[in-house]
């Protein structure tokens, strides 16, 4: 987990199209409720991207720096994403107040969960190129196999291998010495 450069952090703030980051003007209106759900999102890393997203409040949706104050108290509620129960399981983040083009911002960084899928509110979302949306149930599902993905030749293996265990396990019965196979 590395702190992402302010040089790293100027690119996402100007690549309009990326799937890995999320502008806020201020916080304030729908804005909590939108980044949360980008929070969420970032962790589900549909694209399997393995990088952090990043949420930045205080930057218009041109990538131009809005100059609001970024005080403790923002960096706390922007804090509070993590604890407050509402994503579940917890998503690993920072925040952190940068100044990028010479004007602070309040900066929540997100990593990738190692347990997806990741809800928020009860729902899975995803980042669907610039923009967030609710998964599909086949989203779902490449989310969940970013957790324990299984390379196509693995399945034959493990099958022939519980074949061949089925049949030399023994058991035996209750109160009894025999041994007998197992059905």
């Amino acid at each position: 987990m590395n702190r992402l450069s302010d040089e790293e952090l100027t690119d996402l703030l100007d690549n309009l199209e990326s799937d890995c980051s999320e502008r806020k003007r201020a916080w304030t209106g729908d804005a909590p409720e939108k980044a949360r759900q980008a929070v969420c999102a970032f962790a589900n890393d549909l694209p399997n991207h393995g990088q952090p997203g990043v949420v930045f409040v205080g930057a218009d949706d041109d990538g131009s720096v809005a100059n609001i104050e970024v005080t403790d108290k923002l960096l706390q509620t922007l804090s509070d994403m993590k604890t407050d129960g509402r994503t579940v399981p917890p998503p690993t983040l920072t925040v952190e107040r940068r100044i990028l083009k010479g004007t602070p911002l309040a900066v929540v960084t997100v990593w990738p969960a190692d347990a997806p899928p990741v809800r928020y509110e009860g729902w899975i979302w995803i980042r669907v190129g610039p923009r967030r949306g609710l998964a599909s149930a086949q989203d779902e599902r490449i989310v969940a196999m970013h957790l324990c993905p299984v390379p196509a030749h693995s399945w034959d293996h493990l099958v022939k291998s519980d074949r061949r265990r089925a049949g030399t396990r023994r058991h035996t019965r209750p109160g009894s010495s025999q041994t007998g196979r197992q059905d």
